[in-house]
């Protein structure tokens, strides 16, 4: 149980990176620990309750690792670990690390523009986490349902899995939680419905969240907190006011600017594409020069 200890120690170290400054910033390290450290122990010799909480603490650390895998755009190597990650839940009847690696990979997918493959996941891992999983889980993978929804254009479905996901929420209190879930609070389902309204083209109801989450969310979150603030910068953008956009986008590059995150970048880069038809605009080159100097500075750490 040592072991299994210092395993849960080191996922949220490893965690806590990856939320702080990118999932580029220590993958190989953490890769190196899973692989040395890690891995060996599963085929050792253990009584049962041990091997349970073994295989749980693994497949925590091994779904951290696909997600830094993912967010440092490695999407091969993200989809590895998340497969295997799915396998370890297996060995051990973990539903509820199962749903959330469905969540996880119908992100992904979600990111790569595959929009039936994420809605299916996502479904999946509603479905599959129904039965066990406490509440604050359950607001989780509904707010991916959602997401995944609105990036395909349902409406209906997206509202009606946002709300499913509220309902969830205002019971988080009621069961106790994983502590891989720690993170799921109110600046998190609000960040997700942001974007989900941004993808929905709603942009006054998008800009409302968006600003909701920046105000909830730690700084010690920061790749959230940028994400959030990139997609405030969208849905200003939506709403046709260039320079609170801009503003918006040069606080999130300004504040980012030590994130290893390939998502980040894409955010901005997206945005950067979104304001192309003003690029005269003063305000427009300004932001773009900033961004240039930002990629060099990360560029040359």
């Amino acid at each position: 149980m040592r072991d299994v200890a210092a395993i849960r120690t080191a996922a949220g170290f490893f965690m806590q990176l990856d939320f702080q400054f990118g999932g580029g910033h220590a993958h190989k390290a953490f890769r190196h620990y899973f692989r040395e450290d890690v891995l060996p122990l599963l085929s050792a010799s253990y009584s049962p309750k041990v091997g349970e909480a073994l295989f749980r603490a693994a497949s925590e650390m091994a779904q951290l690792l696909a997600w830094s895998a993912y967010d440092s755009g490695n999407h091969a190597l993200s989809s590895r670990y998340m497969m295997s990650t799915l396998r370890l839940t297996q060995v051990i009847g973990d539903r509820v690390m199962g749903a959330r690696i469905l969540t996880n990979m119908s992100h992904q997918a979600n990111y790569l523009g595959q929009a039936p493959r994420a809605v299916t996941l996502a479904r999946a891992s509603v479905e599959g986490g129904r039965a066990a999983a406490p509440p604050r889980a359950m607001a989780l993978f509904s707010a991916h349902e959602a997401r995944a929804l609105s990036t395909a254009g349902d409406h209906r479905g997206a509202g009606h899995a946002m709300n499913e996901a509220e309902r969830y929420f205002e019971r988080a209190d009621s069961a106790e939680d994983p502590e891989w879930l720690s993170y799921m609070d109110e600046a998190e389902l609000t960040g997700e419905f942001c974007h989900c309204f941004r993808d929905l083209g709603q942009g006054p109801d998008a800009v409302r969240l968006a600003v909701r989450a920046v105000e909830l969310t730690d700084p010690k979150y920061a790749r959230t907190l940028g994400f959030c603030r990139m997609v405030l910068a969208q849905s200003q953008l939506l709403n046709g006011d260039l320079e609170a956009a801009v503003t918006t986008a040069r606080r999130a590059v300004e504040a980012g600017d030590a994130l290893q995150s390939a998502r980040f970048q894409r955010y901005v880069g997206d945005f950067q594409r979104q304001v192309s038809v003003h690029a005269h605009n003063p305000v427009v080159q300004q932001f773009n020069e900033g961004v240039e100097a930002a990629m060099r500075r990360l560029d040359d750490e």
